[in-house]
Formats: C-alpha cells, structure tokens, sequence
C-alpha cells in the first residue's frame, strides 16, 4: 500500500507538534522543580530532556528564555536523584576539576593519564579545594578534557564522582559518568575557558555531606 506525501507530512507535523509538547513539559516540570526546591517527575524529565536535548534549547531561544536552564534542570535534577548513594560511598572518591580553574601562570606537570598534577602553589583555588579533599577523603584530578574523565574512570575506577566544569560539559560528563558510579555536579561562577571560577565553599560543602552520613 502506497502512502501519500500529504499523509507522511502531516505525521511529521504531528511528530514535532508531539516533539515540543513534551519537552515543553519536561522544561516546566524541571523549572519549577528548581525553583520550589522540590523535585517532581524526575525520571521524565532526565529522559525527555536528555533525548530532545537539542530541541528544548531551541524551544527556549524561541521563548527568549536563557538556554542554560536545560543544563541547569538536568544538572540539578540529576543531582538529586544521585544523592543519597553519592553520601553513601565512603571508598575511592574522585572530584575532577578542569584544567582552566588553574591560574595563569600555573606551571603544573600534565600527566598523559591523571591531568594536571598540582603542586597547591596557592595562587588558585585548587589548593584550597585539595586540603579540604585530603580531609574528605576525595582524590582529586585537574583535567584538560573530557577524554581525561574516561582514562580517570577506568585507571582510578572510582566509587563516587564529584564534577566542577560549564554547562554543557558537565551536563555531558554527569550523564556519562552517572551510568557506573554516583555523581554530583557543580557549574563554574565564572566560565571561559581561562581562569575560571567555582564557588569553593559549595564544593567543600559537597564533599563534607558524604562525612555526614
């Protein structure tokens, strides 16, 4: 049986009107999740957003709306949902920073499977971040990119991940990452690839709760 270019139109017009109706309900499921600190439908709207990733920013460009709110729903709300095993894990810890939180004039080896070995210098936040790493019993790792996180997760094989990085990248890596092991995520304050900046207190903060437990 032939099918008609009017029938197969209209399906795809039915298709995308079906496309954006749903992840228009995913974003505002997530939206008020965040802003009422209370998630609701967690699961949908990972899977939704995740899948018409692509979409939902254009939705909201459409909207005027700031197209970092897709990353910042799934980074919560996948926060949320890892959060009570990411407390639990008490052995092999991993907190991976990026390579652009070093500052400027940093002189830190990289090494080809580890990233950047820092030598807590004190010229840039990583020295902070570390003592307090060494007190929660968290490794951490500076890396240059995201092939670095996979040579880390199968080098160091860690239990629990803890993930400093933009938007987009640690939407990215929380996804990838959470399929073997427990992760939170935390966005830079300041990004750009150069001389960024995380709000230390929350990542110490992060670390702490799973001494909490």
């Amino acid at each position: 049986m032939l099918i008609s270019y009017e029938l197969l139109g209209k399906l795809f017009v039915y298709l995308v009107i079906a496309v954006i109706l749903v992840t228009g309900i995913a974003l505002l499921f997530g939206a008020y999740s965040i802003r009422k600190h209370k998630i609701i439908f967690p699961n949908y709207i990972l899977f939704m957003l995740y899948l018409f990733y692509s979409p939902a920013k254009w939705i909201c460009r459409i909207f005027s709306i700031k197209e970092e709110i897709v990353d910042e729903i799934l980074i919560e709300v996948k926060n949320a949902v890892m959060l009570d095993k990411f407390k639990k894990t008490k052995e092999r810890r991993a907190i991976i920073l990026p390579q652009c939180m070093r500052h400027p004039e940093c002189r830190a080896r990289c090494d080809p499977i580890v990233g950047y070995e820092c030598t807590r210098c004190g010229k840039c936040d990583i020295k902070i971040i570390g003592e307090a790493a060494d007190k929660c019993n968290f490794k951490v790792f500076i890396v240059p990119g995201d092939s670095f996180v996979r040579k880390i997760m199968k080098s160091y094989d860690p239990g629990a991940c803890l993930g400093v990085a933009c938007y987009v990248e640690l939407t990215e890596s929380m996804q990838a990452v959470s399929k073997f092991v427990p992760v939170q995520g935390i966005c830079l304050i300041r990004d750009g690839c150069y001389d960024t900046r995380v709000d230390v207190a929350e990542v110490i903060h992060k670390m702490e709760i799973c001494d909490d437990v």
